[in-house]
């Protein structure tokens, strides 16, 4: 088979498993587009902009490890670069190509569309250089192999986006075949020494320690590591609770699962025992303002241990180049038990009352949305929660084993999960995809519900229709969180056309919510979008109190000078 530079960039996404890649044409990628076309084991999706192409892609990162997106130049790779940047902060490898001009017009004194127009090329390269772990700018046939292999290898290595652009009379250009993949996707292995003196500070440090609790953070999946956490925590015997941004890393049914630490919202019990605790092993956490309410709730001090994606620190020791999964396997061969917190645990647990159905023709609040919600959530289910008060509500579903669950804590664009959603069933196409979205998130990027339509998908979208932007209404209200109604359950049809097979449903009561639930479920030829008509100010309690903290921390005066 004679390669070209397109071809061989097909197989090479082929080779680290994708079986989709998603695009936008434009005129600089389109002889690109054809040449991904000639694989026939990578299926071409279509997007509606390129913003929600970097979406989708990052959703479909989510589901299958790592994903590639393809737009066109500057008009087209600039709008991708909020998702892109979303993925960089989320430790998802997505790759980015993006089609740009002709080799021919670099060094002279043409103007091109799609520009500054100025005669400098390069700004795009230079930005993508500040949100992805390696940026490559694809001008000779010779060296696109190289190039292209650098850009993917690094991107799964770092658990991070990559750019690669390629110009427009390059893409057809014959160019060397691929080598083995192994060059691609084998990693380092970890410093053998390294580790070894990094798990016996660790093991020391445990063993002088009686009350130790283990707390998961979302990087545990870029690490490959979920299965090592849990024989750690079965080695050790102790309380475990996982950070927001990681709900479903650890399973929930595990006995040693304490629930959600979130500072003053965490749940119940689970402040109490972090707090009651002698150490704190922090396994691939992130502690930002959001995660920790405001920064009231950041564990540090002499009894803290981080484990890192490639790295282990605690007090007097710091160790780098080894790897989270081989430090936990080996730290659990090493340490003893101490289950002093879950006894602890036992004592101060204080569940919540289950919630009882409300009245079938009362008006529908939040509470019972959550409550119908939660029978729908299967092992074979994944959540895609919606920054805002979507985030609180997804945490007070109880996730069965192998049920997974989806948040964007860390870069928290709102309008993420709709093209997310899109992109993770396409990569997921055996599990049940459930999305919990506002309407003023929803008014960012619906459009994405056209390609599900397009796809067949059978996701179900419950959009909380509560006029507005709750969670910016609970940090800092104003008239700027107001937005305009729409007929949400009513905008489906207009995506169907003539073809579609998606569902549009309005729920203002639990009766007519539970009547939407049976028609989604029976629908599996397309999305269902059950609109849930809420007042304004119905929103969880937790949201109420991070606000308040956040905003506490957005208000803070500047230092004196």
């Amino acid at each position: 088979m004679t390669y070209t530079v397109g071809s061989y960039l097909a197989a090479r996404l082929s080779q680290i498993g994708l079986k989709h890649h998603f695009a936008v044409a434009g005129d600089f990628n389109l002889v690109l587009l054809d040449q991904l076309l000639t694989n026939k084991n990578l299926q071409q999706i279509y997007c509606s902009n390129e913003l929600n192409c970097g979406y989708s892609a990052e959703g479909y990162a989510r589901a299958q490890g790592a994903a590639a997106a393809v737009v066109t130049f500057s008009v087209g790779a600039l709008s991708a670069f909020n998702a892109i940047a979303g993925a960089y902060a989320e430790n998802l490898p997505v790759i980015l190509v993006s089609g740009a001009p002709n080799t021919n017009d670099r060094a002279t004194e043409h103007v091109l569309h799609h520009t500054l127009g100025t005669h400098d090329f390069l700004y795009q390269l230079e930005i993508a250089k500040k949100i992805t772990c390696a940026a490559v700018s694809i001008t000779s046939a010779v060296d696109a192999p190289d190039q292209i292999d650098y850009a993917i290898r690094t991107a799964l290595r770092e658990r991070k986006p990559a750019y690669i652009d390629i110009a427009c009379n390059i893409a057809a250009a014959p160019c060397a075949a691929p080598g083995p993949i192994s060059a691609v996707i084998n990693k380092e292995p970890s410093d053998r020494e390294t580790l070894e003196a990094a798990v016996a500070a660790a093991a020391d440090f445990l063993r002088g320690k009686q009350k130790p609790v283990l707390l998961i953070g979302s990087k545990l999946r870029a690490a490959g590591a979920e299965k090592q956490a849990i024989a750690l925590a079965d080695a050790l015997g102790c309380s475990v609770a996982v950070m927001a941004a990681a709900k479903s890393f650890f399973p929930e049914d595990h006995p040693q699962f304490v629930g959600i630490y979130w500072g003053e919202i965490s749940a119940p019990g689970v402040r109490e025992i972090v707090d009651w605790s002698d150490s704190v092993v922090c396994i691939g956490t992130i502690f930002n303002d959001y995660s920790t309410v405001g920064w009231t709730a950041m564990p540090s001090g002499p009894g803290v241990l981080t484990a890192d994606l490639k790295r282990v620190h605690l007090e007097g020791h710091d160790f780098s180049q080894i790897h989270l999964r081989d430090f936990l396997s080996a730290l659990a061969r090493k340490v003893e038990k101490r289950d002093a917190t879950m006894i602890e645990y036992a004592r101060i647990r204080s569940e919540r009352p289950p919630e009882n159905p409300a009245k079938p023709d009362a008006k529908l609040m939040r509470a019972e949305v959550v409550r119908q919600i939660r029978p729908l959530i299967t092992a074979d289910t994944t959540v895609i929660a919606e920054t805002g008060d979507s985030w609180f509500n997804g945490m007070a579903l109880k996730l069965p084993g192998g049920a997974r669950f989806e948040i964007e804590m860390q870069w928290g664009s709102i309008g993420w999960s709709v093209p997310a959603t899109f992109g993770y069933a396409m990569g997921a196409p055996s599990r049940r995809v459930i999305a919990l979205i506002g309407d003023g998130s929803f008014q960012l990027t619906a459009q994405e519900v056209a390609q599900m339509i397009r796809q067949k998908l059978p996701v179900i979208i419950f959009l909380i229709n509560n006029h507005g932007y709750t969670i910016e209404v609970e940090i800092h209200d104003g008239p700027y969180n107001n937005i305009k109604n729409w007929d949400y359950a009513g905008l489906i049809e207009a995506f169907n056309a003539e073809d579609g097979r998606g569902r549009g449903l309005r729920a203002t009561n639990g009766a007519e919510l539970a009547e939407a639930i049976k028609a989604a479920l029976a629908n599996r030829d397309g999305p269902t979008l059950i609109e849930c008509v809420i007042d304004r100010d119905d929103c969880t309690s937790d949201l109420i109190s991070w606000g308040r903290l956040v905003a506490a921390a957005n208000a803070r005066p500047p230092r004196p000078q």
